[in-house]
């Protein structure tokens, strides 16, 4: 049997290429080897191509092939399931591909492997010397193919073939409307992660009056359509220059866009063994780290960058000119008609002077409004030649007053320059590109605003604990690394709120740093590898921790983060909240120093919670919660742009990626504050709670039973001081209290609930809904309802559901009872024992739980009160055989 299959994670590329390879294998098989991308599924769900014949790999059988066709791979790591067939003695391996970078590991009996755009191109060539002609259909997925990995013919690695193979499928009726349609350039997952770290990383260099824009991040995997993220990122930041470079396994994939003449990417990258042309190239270096391209790029574009900007450049051209014999009335029209502030005179195309909107203006008002424009206008002005250099500019700028500059080639007006066409032009890169406010304090300042936050020390803490924080930067300064600390201990120190979470960070190894602290003093240390992370424990108890300055990046939506090491700054733009990122510094010589960066001093002000970019809730989407946990705790308000983000994120559904045991541990964060039902509404009003579940809402109703579970859960744990409670359990089935069964079931799937809580959740719950009910119905009275009935019924249970149920009961008897239950009834015992009975004359064996079981209830009913009444009782309902 003949089989056609890709690589996993399969694109249209693959998709056309498999139908192509159906025209050259007509009995052959089609099936994907693994999943698809979301693009090509979301093709499958919406258009009529279904009726091409793919199978799943569980309706073949494996055992009969004897062919396996392979479209756009070579590798076996990548063709999932088809690896062990590839690699089984017979199996003749027949592949179709472009990527002639690498070796492929499997030995094949046929290849076509060509150094074009995309796959389809290569059956294109084929199809014409054979003189196959695709249906209208066929030519369409394989257009789809082709657009998708040339980007709609404008890559770099676009050839003369993909154009031709363009004309032959358009020809063969290929529509493409249907492309445009559905070949969307929508980010995956991991793509906007990885958007987001070339995003965080970028930086300018500048040679003369030109920047060009660098950009660079990690990953462990491959990652497609770089050039697509280069021309998303070109676009986002409106850069005339830009080169990334990313390292993905053991090579560096590096891809180069300019707009400009300027900067040639093509010669660029040949430095680096790829190649291109001037405004778009790549290369995949393998011989050099990532850290020695960023070394090498500002050689290389010292070396090729050429002659900056001329004025032709950024002159407007054509432009409006007045003649000497227009009147002063005619000039005043003409500035305003065209809302102009300057405007040349000419005579016979050769400028003459200038007449500006203020001069006009004043000749206007004084009553020269038909006095000819020559009598008034300027006659001492610069004028420029097209190819005058950007510097020249800028000297003129400086040192003459002119704010308008005719252009002119051999002796006509070309075009004009304007003083705020040259200062956007000097200052456009010279903004602070990392978009950060710096505190930009001066000595006296940061002397005085140390001083302040020493006071604050001093009113906050112990005088310990700021001993403390002093022997913590002693530390620092022993092993030449700044010592910060940072988060929520700053931000509440500011607020004047108690706080004693102290989390450091280290600009170094914080494992190195805790080690060298234990040396010192008298703690242990717990460490985390992965992190370079350390807590210190001290003999009372109290911990510290610390951490290495560090850049975490997020492989898709909802993952937990890589970590690199970076710097102080670095470490703290990940962090959540503006609010979040102040830090002190703790060394001997700046101890005190505030670091505000991102604003954190004024959003505490205008108590606001703000996130620090616009992917914040996308790479992270669990700080969603963080967000509206620290506005109700705060008392803040979520900023209006962060609302917007937040609201963008919880519809798209990005918390929808993240695995259920990361969603139970925020609930139980917002459960244990001290008032969570503020932050629980504002849940619901974001639609965070139907997210979590489409059933669960929240209304008055559930707003009343916690207003009962907290005045049960007070009584409680005042009465309980020691039993184990998971308040958190209790508020949890309060807020799925209108659930039903099978939705509870859900909800502990979703949450990836630990088996021994499940049991309470669900069937624990479900017997505990219906003994209240049946006791509702009853009424609740206390003639029908004995105690020993409630205690035989609700024994079992552990403590978080009989404070539920005594939150959650209707009418005051039911809630007696079960109060009674929990504070007296579960701890009663018949007085006499084992021994007693066979003193009494009873024999060991099942008649003893028979009588234990009576006694209780007899006691709970009132029916016996001391150790005589039991005896009673037993020789009364358990009379021995007569002798």
């Amino acid at each position: 049997m003949d089989l056609i299959t890709t690589h996993v994670n399969a694109d249209f590329d693959c998709l056309g290429g498999m139908i192509a390879a159906k025209k050259l294998y007509p009995d052959a098989e089609m099936v994907f080897a693994g999943g698809q991308e979301r693009g090509l599924r979301e093709f499958f769900l919406k258009s009529a191509f279904y009726a091409f014949d793919f199978k799943r790999f569980k309706e073949i059988d494996a055992a009969r092939i004897t062919r396996l066709i392979l479209v756009d791979v070579r590798n076996s790591a990548r063709i999932g399931p088809f690896a062990e067939i590839a690699r089984r003695p017979g199996v003749e391996i027949h592949i179709f591909d472009h990527h002639v970078e690498g070796k492929g590991d499997l030995p094949c009996t046929l290849e076509h492997i060509e150094p074009v755009g995309a796959t389809v191109t290569v059956f294109a060539r084929i199809f014409e010397e054979k003189g196959i002609r695709p249906s209208a259909d066929e030519a369409t997925l394989m257009m789809l193919g082709l657009y998708e990995d040339t980007n709609g013919l404008r890559s770099s690695s676009t050839t003369a073939r993909d154009f031709q193979a363009a004309a032959f499928f358009l020809g063969c009726g290929a529509n493409l409307n249907t492309v445009s349609d559905f070949l969307t350039q929508e980010l995956t997952a991991e793509q906007v992660a990885l958007l987001h770290q070339l995003l965080r990383s970028l930086s300018w260099i500048r040679i003369e009056n030109i920047e060009i824009a660098v950009a660079h991040c990690s990953v462990d995997h491959y990652v497609g359509d770089i050039a697509v993220l280069a021309h998303k990122l070109r676009d986002m930041k409106n850069l005339d220059a830009l080169l990334v470079a990313v390292r993905m396994g053991g090579r560096i994939f590096m891809v180069g866009r300019s707009r400009i003449p300027e900067v040639p990417m093509g010669e660029i990258l040949r430095e680096f063994g790829g190649g291109g042309h001037s405004f778009a190239a790549s290369a995949a270096v393998r011989d050099l780290t990532l850290i020695q391209i960023l070394e090498r790029i500002p050689a290389v574009l010292e070396k090729h960058v050429r002659q900056s900007c001329v004025a032709s450049d950024i002159m407007s051209a054509p432009v409006r000119s007045i003649p000497e014999t227009a009147s002063i009335a005619q000039a005043r029209e003409l500035l305003n008609r065209y809302n102009l502030n300057a405007m040349p005179v000419v005579l016979e195309e050769r400028v003459t002077g200038i007449v500006t909107r203020q001069l006009v203006d004043k000749a206007f008002f004084h009553g020269l409004a038909e006095v000819p424009v020559s009598e008034y206008m300027d006659t001492h002005f610069v004028s420029l030649p097209p190819e005058t250099p950007i510097r020249v500019l800028q000297k003129l700028l400086l040192e003459d007053h002119q704010r308008f500059f005719p252009v002119i080639s051999e002796g006509r007006l070309v075009g004009a320059l304007t003083r705020t066409d040259l200062l956007r032009q000097l200052v456009s890169g010279s903004k602070d590109r990392e978009g950060a406010i710096s505190t930009g304090l001066q000595a006296g300042a940061r002397n005085s605003q140390r001083k302040q936050l020493a006071r604050l020390l001093r009113l906050q803490l112990s005088p310990e604990k700021i001993e403390l924080l002093r022997s913590i930067g002693d530390v620092g300064d022993t092993l030449r690394v700044g010592v910060f600390v940072v988060g929520g201990f700053v931000r509440d120190l500011l607020l004047r709120k108690e706080n004693f979470d102290i989390d450091i960070v280290v600009d170094g190894d914080g494992i190195a740093f805790g080690e060298e602290f234990r040396r010192r003093h008298p703690c242990r240390i717990r460490t985390h590898e992965k992190f370079r992370t350390a807590v210190i424990i001290f003999p009372d108890g109290f911990k510290i921790d610390v951490a290495s300055a560090r850049l975490e990046y997020y492989l898709e939506p909802g993952a937990l983060p890589q970590v690199e090491y970076a710097s102080i700054k670095i470490d703290l733009y990940r962090r959540d909240f503006t609010i979040n990122t102040l830090a002190i510094a703790l060394n001997r010589a700046k101890f005190g120093e505030l670091l505000d960066f991102f604003g954190g001093q004024r959003d505490l002000r205008e108590r606001s919670v703000r996130v620090l970019h616009n992917l914040s809730f996308v790479e992270d989407p669990t700080r969603v919660f963080r967000a509206i946990r620290l506005e109700q705790r705060l008392g803040f308000r979520i900023s209006p742009d962060s609302e917007l983000l937040l609201r963008s994120a919880v519809r798209t559904g990005f918390l929808n990626r993240v695995s259920g045991s990361r969603l139970l541990n925020e609930l139980i964060i917002i459960f244990k504050e001290s008032d969570p039902l503020p932050a629980l509404k504002r849940m619901a009003e974001f639609d965070v709670l139907k997210l979590l579940h489409p059933s669960l809402v929240w209304n008055q109703a559930i707003a009343d039973l916690f207003g009962e579970a907290f005045k049960a859960i007070h009584w409680y744990e005042l009465l309980f001081l020691d039993e184990k409670f998971q308040r958190w359990a209790m508020l949890f089935l309060c807020l799925t209290c209108q659930l039903d069964d099978d939705a509870m079931q859900g909800v502990c799937a979703r949450f990836t609930i630990p088996r021994d809580l499940r049991k309470l959740l669900t069937a624990d719950r479900k017997n505990l809904h219906h003994i209240l009910r049946h006791w509702e119905q009853r009424g609740g009275a206390a003639d029908t309802i004995l105690p020993s009935e409630v205690y035989n019924r609700l024994k079992t249970l552990p403590p978080e559901l009989l404070v539920y149920a005594l939150a959650s009961a209707r009418g005051e008897e039911v809630r007696r009872l079960i109060s009674l239950l929990i504070s007296q009834w579960r701890f009663l015992a018949p007085e006499l024992k084992g021994r007693d009975l066979e003193n009494l004359g009873y024999r060991p064996g099942p008649i003893f739980q028979q009588i234990f079981k009576a006694l209780q209830e007899a006691r709970l009913d009132g029916w016996v009160g001391c150790r005589e009444d039991e005896i009673d009782f037993v020789r009364r309902m358990f009379p021995l055989p007569k002798q």
